[in-house]
């Protein structure tokens, strides 16, 4: 049950950093 929520926990985290990046993008 724990790895399932750290493996959560990271896609989560890179579900925000393409949000993010994207607006870095828009700011340039």
């Amino acid at each position: 049950m724990g790895s399932v929520i750290k493996k959560r926990k990271k896609k989560i985290r890179k579900h925000k950093l393409k949000k993010l990046r994207k607006k870095m993008r828009h700011r340039k």
